[in-house]
């Protein structure tokens, strides 16, 4: 089995059509000196095999997990599932072209009973160790085991409560150490002793992810996007970095320039505290930009010449994914930033002034958007809104309102615009998001991965609206003071994140200084208008 290893002075570059985009440019960060977590890829070609279930599949896998562990344990100078310096892993997706949130990740792979230990006793901290252990039985249950997530969660919410605290980030240890043992009785049934035994998760877990190329959710992906000549997906196994260490440490998602309108600022997203599956899963509302420069008052500067670095190295705007840890930045993935069609010409001019690509490039790249339709819609007289959230893809958003995917189709095949809301921004919903005129979730954030798909589709969409509560089962929420029932009329203003009753009225102008420009590249390149 040929691996590809990345960081430890042992960087491979490889195509993204071998080892996936996510590690193709993992490895382009390496090389670039940027803080990289050591890692191994099993390339693209091994997905099919593995689905197939083939005789010689699980042999290759095997061996190539043994061989990719050896690397990273020299790497580390620890072990996996070691009762003194553990090595605990990651095990990621990666395609040859990006499909945010569609594919399978596990986290804190190798956190076995020893492990916790060892975590103890190598950083004294019983609640990192804990916490490490009840999110990989999460991780492990819902993704490798396919159990649902429900029960998972009312364990955390019911200890919650039992110990007075806000959010499962106040529980200290001890609790932590019991949540565990409870997670570990919702799983444990159906783990053949793999909970204990650490490189049966690590295999358990890589097998996941490439099955997770077959899900619903996937295949409707690449069906909208039309990326079925896509061959698979590769698996990642990286080093872990603990962003759930303390107030010192953190997960985020950051972007080089907004990709809602493509102005030229970067936009950082961080949840103090948290692994990144609480960030891009859109299950938490980033922390505020006072309480990140209070704990880390030096990343957004790090951070910022990080992604001018990328954007020179890429000509594009990034998309990155990173973690603190104890107040060290490492940097887990980059990749080219999905944006709204508005964003994508203002964002192609600007690189063509900067001279970071040329006008033939800025032209590929706009190419599929339909510049005679691209228009901007502003609110006309609308009023006091009902609600408020965070604004994750511009645009104007009138529909009538479903709490589901399914209500969402329902409206859209009666022929009405429909705005979709949910309690998070899951990529379950894909199916939905694709019908809908416009999204809005009670929680999350702009970095999420269904605010990507959202720009991508050209959806606007509002996120971290806490003044939404949903009743999905009867047809029915809250929003702020206001009763909604499904099909109930509702209008969404993406940038500023605002939510409206009824249908508002609207006006659009044409980014006529734009177009103008356009048109002038085509005719210097011999491309006709």
């Amino acid at each position: 089995m040929q691996i590809v290893r990345i960081g430890a002075g042992a960087t491979e570059l490889r195509p993204a059509e071998e080892i996936g985009a996510k590690a193709a440019n993992l490895a382009r960060m390496a090389a670039l000196g940027l803080p990289v977590p050591p890692a191994f890829v099993l390339p693209v070609k091994l997905c099919a095999d593995i689905i197939a279930g083939r005789a010689h599949a699980a042999q290759h896998l095997c061996d190539g997990l043994k061989e990719g562990l050896a690397f990273l344990e020299s790497a580390t100078g620890k072990r996996l599932g070691d009762r003194r310096r553990p090595l605990l892993v990651s095990v990621r997706s990666g395609a040859a072209r990006s499909m945010p949130g569609m594919l399978d990740t596990v986290l804190d792979v190798g956190c076995t009973p020893d492990a916790v230990h060892g975590l103890i006793r190598a950083t004294g901290r019983p609640r990192l160790a804990w916490d490490c252990r009840r999110r990989f039985l999460e991780s492990f249950g819902e993704t490798v085991l396919g159990l649902d997530p429900a029960p998972f969660a009312a364990r955390i919410s019911e200890l919650v409560e039992t110990e007075g605290v806000a959010n499962d980030r106040e529980l200290d240890g001890e609790a932590l150490e019991r949540l565990a043992a409870a997670e570990q009785a919702l799983v444990e049934d159906r783990a053949d002793g793999r909970l204990d035994d650490a490189l049966a998760q690590l295999e358990a877990a890589a097998r996941a992810v490439y099955q997770s190329w077959t899900s619903e959710r996937a295949q409707t992906y690449r069906k909208l996007q039309q990326l079925d000549d896509l061959e698979g997906t590769a698996v990642t196994v990286q080093a872990m970095v603990f962003g759930n260490g303390g107030l010192a440490s953190g997960a985020g998602v950051a972007f080089s320039r907004d990709p809602s309108t493509g102005a030229p600022r970067a936009m950082i997203d961080l949840v103090l505290d948290a692994q990144g599956e609480d960030v891009v899963s859109g299950r938490r509302t980033p922390d505020t930009d006072d309480a990140i420069a209070r704990a880390l008052p030096t990343i957004r500067d790090e951070l910022g010449d990080v992604l001018r670095r990328l954007e020179r190295e890429f000509g594009d705007v990034q998309d990155v994914e990173f973690t603190v840890e104890d107040g060290k930045l490492w940097m887990l993935q980059t990749r080219s930033a999905k944006r709204t069609p508005r964003a994508a010409v203002r964002i192609a001019i600007d690189l063509v002034r900067e001279g970071l690509i040329a006008k033939d490039e800025a032209l590929a790249r706009i190419a599929g958007i339909d510049l005679a339709a691209l228009v901007e819609i502003s609110l006309v007289s609308a009023g006091t809104p009902a609600a408020c959230g965070i604004g994750a893809s511009g645009g104007i958003g009138i529909g009538r309102s479903a709490f589901d995917s399914e209500g969402a189709e329902r409206l859209a095949a009666a022929g009405e615009p429909v705005i979709l809301l949910r309690p998070d921004t899951s990529t379950a919903d894909v199916a939905g998001f694709a019908v809908a005129a416009g999204i809005v979730t009670a929680v999350g954030a702009r970095t999420s991965h269904a605010a990507l798909v959202a720009r991508q589709m050209g959806k606007p969409c509002v996120v971290g609206c806490g003044e939404l509560k949903i009743d999905a089962a009867a047809r029915r929420a809250k929003l702020g003071a206001a009763a909604l029932r499904e099909g109930d009329w509702i209008t969404i203003e993406g940038d500023a994140g605002q939510i409206y009753l009824g249908r508002c009225r609207t006006s659009e102008t044409r980014p006529e200084a734009e177009l103008a420009e356009i048109a002038a590249w085509r005719s210097h390149v011999g491309v006709q208008c």
